[in-house]
Parts: C-alpha cells; sequence; structure tokens
C-alpha cells in the first residue's frame, strides 16, 4: 500500500476517534475527584440510601462520585458551598440546580446567573464543568440558557434529565422526585454526555 494511502487512513481514523468530540476547558486535567453538586435530584431524594444518581452513575463509571447534594437548595444559594466542592480538587463537577428556584417563583435570571458563576470558578480551579439540565414541563427557559451557557463556556451539557420520568408514575418516588429505577436513568443520561471525557 501507498505511503500517502496509509497518511490518509491514518487521518481518516484520527478524526472519527477525536475530531468530533467538542472542546471542553479544562480537558483533560490531572486531577480525579468527580462531583456531584446539586439539590435534592443529587442527594437521591425519594430513594433509599446508595439509590441516587451519582451512586448509580458510578457503579458505571467503575470510580468514586462524590455526591454533595442538598435537598431543598436554590442556585443563588449554591455558591456558599463552592468551596466544599473545590476542597476535592475536583476533576469535574456536576452542576445540577434551578428546580427549587423554579417551584418558589424565584428569579430564572438569578439562578442562571449563580449557575453561570459556578461554572467560572469552576473552571477556574482547573475542573471540568457539567451543566446537568433538568427539563421539563415550565422548565424551558433554564433549558435554553444552560444550552447556550455551555456552548459559551465550554462546558459539557446534559439535557433534560427528568425526561421519560416525569410522566411514568412507577419512575417516581412523588410528583417530581424519581425512585431507584427513575434515578438509574437519570445516570443513564449524565453517563452517555460525560463518559468520553472521563479519563
Amino acid at each position: 500500500m501507498k505511503k500517502w494511502l496509509l497518511v490518509v487512513l491514518a487521518g481518516v481514523f484520527l478524526f472519527f476517534m477525536f475530531g468530533n468530540k467538542k472542546k471542553i476547558k479544562n480537558f483533560p486535567n490531572s486531577n480525579l475527584a468527580i462531583v456531584a453538586f446539586g439539590d435534592s435530584l443529587t442527594a437521591g431524594y425519594g430513594a433509599p440510601k446508595g439509590n441516587s444518581y451519582p451512586d448509580y452513575l458510578a457503579q458505571q463509571l467503575g470510580r468514586p462520585v462524590v455526591n454533595l447534594g442538598v435537598s431543598g437548595e436554590l442556585a443563588v444559594e449554591a455558591g456558599k458551598r463552592l468551596s466544599d466542592v473545590l476542597a476535592h480538587k475536583p476533576y469535574m463537577v456536576l452542576i445540577e440546580f434551578g428546580g427549587n428556584d423554579f417551584i418558589q417563583q424565584r428569579s430564572s435570571i438569578a439562578a442562571v446567573a449563580a449557575v453561570a458563576e459556578i461554572v467560572e470558578q469552576v473552571q477556574e480551579a482547573g475542573a471540568i464543568a457539567v451543566i446537568v439540565d433538568i427539563g421539563g414541563p415550565g422548565m424551558t427557559y433554564y433549558t435554553r440558557a444552560y444550552r447556550k451557557l455551555a456552548k459559551e463556556k465550554n462546558v459539557i451539557f446534559v439535557p433534560a434529565i427528568l425526561q421519560g420520568i416525569l410522566n411514568k408514575r412507577h419512575l417516581k418516588s412523588d410528583h417530581v422526585h424519581p425512585n431507584s429505577e427513575g434515578y438509574k436513568l437519570v445516570a443513564d443520561k449524565i453517563y452517555k454526555e460525560i463518559h468520553p471525557y472521563v479519563k
């Protein structure tokens, strides 16, 4: 086989392996911890201990995922706990906020701005930021804003984690929160988006 053909084939192979991967800030980096930072959907409210989405995600990734979810937390309050997140020297931080701001009819603009600030601080610390979007009825503004933010900041975006769960009673523990089976599906959606960037 001619040398030039080998070069072309090698180029095609490299493109399909790496060329279509999104440019994500701080990928790769030398840190190790993966931290899930969010509200009740991260904490695993509605499911037995050990059945949160970070627990299932850890199983899929074959490595620990630190769960720093706090039920009831607003996006505009979350920044107060960011030092706890960064203390783990994270490789990647999964950021899931906005649901409580929506339910309590707080400013969606302020909530998105708070998430943007968290993203910036996570990136300044050298970690990969991941915006985890809840989705669902009434959350369109958040989804659009988070998608735009992710594109602008070179962040991984996980869309609509509750899609296909909210309308299925057997996957929920109440009118909003998943049960164990529901959290498995949430973990699947997150794994799909982040696993190409997990070393």
